[in-house]
């Protein structure tokens, strides 16, 4: 997903510690907050149930029904880029009830569409809603947390993601027998209409923006209904002093040519490679296109949805084992066991339709496909590029990784349909196993371990793995 901020979480919040009464409240404000991520996973999800049916009324060829999954990702690179220049203007709170009316907007659209035209517009809007959220969400998150609990806060937005394609599936699911696809969209009004009404009555605006805009009493009287006001002066104190580091840092720094330096181009190298196998590994091809897949199988359209609640569950579970193991066991191995897995059931799973087996291995290959996944490649993704680049030019690297990948995910979800069809959906599966096996092989060479690594060991190690002399300077952290 494409950052418009900084992608260091919660290193800017104001807030420290809390009394226990004030942590419950920003936990119920960051729940509300997380809403948003939750949209986005509805929305990227609720597509792969609808189709079955859309394909049918609007009498869809593959390259339609392939542009109506993709074009959702042309919409959120828009609005993810545009997403931090929007909230520095109007706010965070603002913005995500914006991002809540746009949700709603993208939903009455597609619920109403008359055709393939319509169709398409609404799913651009919705993109715009979702790439907006995807930049948004985290942001606010780590401006609203304090130390104590950021880290759960801020995976509270991945599994609000995660939640909301299995909320999808169960939607798609439950509408299934009468193939009542604008149903299934129009349940995306619900939580929008939550984001909306919690941004206009329950939500507090975020203390660092206020303070960054010189609104340091409104700042000031926030803080203090969870910190108490004896300490709302000095948190507001220390803010400043952030904001003002933060600002001499941009003055002093140049993104671009960082991330041209010789020294920052083996990070920018991982960074970018890992973004694009994360897509071109074929996930999005099982997240959108399950019930399709599965339908292939020779199960009804019902059935195929019902397994795709399954991969739903799968994909949750799995993300929840790879948050606990990731500062137990480390980056490098979740990863390397991931491809490995990943690039062995896709494999298995071309095979499959290749060999024309029947549903039950197919669905098994497909499970163990997606638990790999998210027990690896998919989290851990995103906690490598906040970490592989020096701090100087982190927010800057970890944007081009994220650009990177939803271009990838949009062109795969594009290609995915027109290509099956022209050279067979298992052969498209055995080219995912080969992305998957030779990133396998770029990781075990390239890739180090940032587990309890501070940047300069990172950097080093990086290096040495590039044939690069070690000795040579890094560019220099600001702090």
């Amino acid at each position: 997903m494409v950052q418009g901020f900084s992608r260091e979480p919660g290193t800017h919040g104001p807030l420290t510690a809390v009394p226990p009464a004030g942590l419950r409240k920003i936990q119920w404000w960051a729940a509300a907050i997380a809403v948003g991520g939750f949209l986005f996973g509805f929305d990227t999800g609720v597509v792969s149930g609808a189709l079955l049916y859309i394909r049918d009324d609007f009498h869809l060829n593959s390259f339609e029904q392939g542009s109506v999954v993709s074009v959702l990702l042309v919409g959120s690179v828009i609005g993810a880029l545009v997403a931090g220049r929007l909230a520095d203007r109007w706010g965070r709170r603002r913005l995500l009830g914006a991002v809540g009316a746009v949700f709603l907007v993208g939903t009455a659209i597609a619920v109403f569409s008359t055709g393939y035209p319509m169709l398409l517009a609404a799913r651009i809007v919705l993109g715009l809603a979702v790439g907006t959220a995807s930049a948004l969400v985290p942001v606010y998150l780590s401006e609203i947390s304090p130390t104590s609990i950021r880290g759960r806060l801020l995976t509270l937005n991945q599994l609000m993601i995660t939640i909301g394609i299995l909320a999808a599936y169960l939607v798609n699911l439950a509408f299934a027998s009468g193939g009542r696809w604008r149903e299934m969209f129009a349940c995306g009004a619900v939580p929008a209409l939550v984001l909306v009404a919690a941004a206009l009555w329950f939500l507090p605006e975020s203390p660092q923006w206020q303070i960054a805009r010189g609104q340091d009493e409104r700042a000031r009287a926030a803080i203090a209904r969870v910190t108490g006001p004896d300490t709302a002066d000095q948190v507001v104190e220390l803010a400043r002093q952030r904001i003002a580091e933060d600002r001499a840092k941009q003055a002093a720094g140049d993104g671009g040519r960082g991330l041209r330096a010789p020294d920052v181009r083996p990070a920018l190298v991982v960074g970018l490679t890992l973004a694009a196998v994360q897509q071109f590994g074929g996930i999005n091809t099982i997240i959108y296109y399950a019930p399709t897949i599965i339908e292939q199988t020779g199960l009804n359209a019902s059935n195929s949805i019902f397994y795709s609640v399954a991969i739903g569950v799968i994909n949750l579970l799995m993300t929840l084992v790879a948050i606990r193991l990731v500062d137990r066991v480390g980056r490098r191995p979740l990863v390397l066991v991931s491809l490995a897995a990943m690039a062995v059931s896709v494999f298995l799973l071309g095979l499959a339709f290749v060999a024309h087996l029947a549903s039950g291995p197919t669905l098994l290959f497909m499970v163990v496909y997606i638990a790999a996944f998210a027990g690896g490649l998919g989290p851990v993704f995103w906690t490598l590029i906040g970490e592989i680049f020096p701090p100087a030019v982190r927010a800057a690297g970890s944007s081009a990784s994220t650009a990177v990948n939803w271009v990838s995910n949009f062109v795969v979800s594009l290609a995915f349909l027109p290509v099956a069809n022209a050279l067979g959906q298992g052969e498209t599966f055995w080219i995912f196993a080969g992305i998957c096996a030779a990133a396998f092989v770029f990781v075990r060479r390239y890739l180090p371990e940032t587990r309890g690594r501070d940047s300069e060991q990172i950097q080093d190690d990086l290096a040495r793995r590039f044939g690069h002399d070690t000795e040579a300077p890094v560019p220099a952290e600001r702090h």
